[in-house]
């Protein structure tokens, strides 16, 4: 199984409003704790041990949160989790230089090595059991997906049928099909071949999708559906969401 993750949390996340202006949105409280800490406690139970935070907007509360997750971690025992830190900021600069989705894969490249690894954004959450399912140890790039009434608000997936990709339309104006991306990715070291393919995108972002198509173009990724839950943490209404959600799990601190 796939060992190493990369948690993609530079970001200040504008759409949590005040909530956010001194802090990154993953930091925000529910139920007394910080979301990432949620997302890292099924990440670790679904044996996931090797993580790197990409970080920037407020990078030193970053630092200040890992250092606090770990000891928590080593209260509970578990001393083989292991949580680096690369300033996003630092190796390109600050979001008016470059910004989009595909900015933190710019910068792990020595972390990853020649291994396979988990791609995911901190301020989504998923079940233990679909982050197992991601880390597929094969020649394949995996992309993590659901259907959905509502496809125009997200990247829809267009397959051969087979469970392969073809290419992801962003936000479709029209109806294309109701297959979407969940923001999960499980790469091979190949990824970071298309990087220097991919240009800026009409919104002005280098964007993670369209080195995902490059990849699908040459049939190197595979659909992955997920079985359970996705929440998303974006706007101040998501926190009593993810709340009355964590209350019904009977997850606590």
């Amino acid at each position: 199984m796939v060992h190493k993750v990369v948690i993609a949390a530079a970001g200040q996340g504008t759409r949590m409003k005040e909530l956010s202006k001194d802090k990154p949105k993953s930091l925000i409280c529910v139920k007394q704790r910080p979301f990432l800490a949620f997302l890292l406690d099924n990440l670790i139970e679904a044996g996931y041990k090797d993580f790197m935070l990409v970080v920037g907007f407020h990078a030193e509360l970053m630092e200040r949160f890992v250092k606090e997750y770990l000891d928590f971690c080593s209260q509970k025992g578990k001393t083989d989790v292991k949580i680096d830190l690369v300033n996003q900021f630092e190796i390109l600069g600050p979001k008016e230089k470059e910004y989009g989705t595909l900015c933190p894969m710019k910068c792990v490249r020595d972390f990853v090595g020649n291994e396979n690894f988990l791609s995911i954004y901190g301020d989504n959450l998923f079940s233990v059991r679909d982050l197992q399912a991601m880390g597929i140890e094969d020649e394949y790039n995996y992309i993590g997906a659901s259907t959905t009434d509502h496809p125009e608000k997200y990247g829809v997936l267009i397959t051969d049928g087979n469970g392969n990709l073809k290419e992801i339309i962003e936000k479709p104006k029209e109806f294309v099909g109701n297959l979407v991306n969940k923001g999960i990715y499980k790469f091979t070291p190949e990824v970071f071949d298309v990087l220097p393919q991919v240009c800026i995108s009409p919104r002005g972002e280098y964007e993670l999708t369209d080195a995902v198509t490059l990849l699908a173009k040459e049939g190197k990724v595979k659909v992955r559906m997920l079985q359970d839950y996705w929440l998303d943490f974006g706007n101040p209404d998501d926190i009593v969401k993810v709340e009355n959600f964590l209350n019904e799990q009977k997850i606590c601190e």
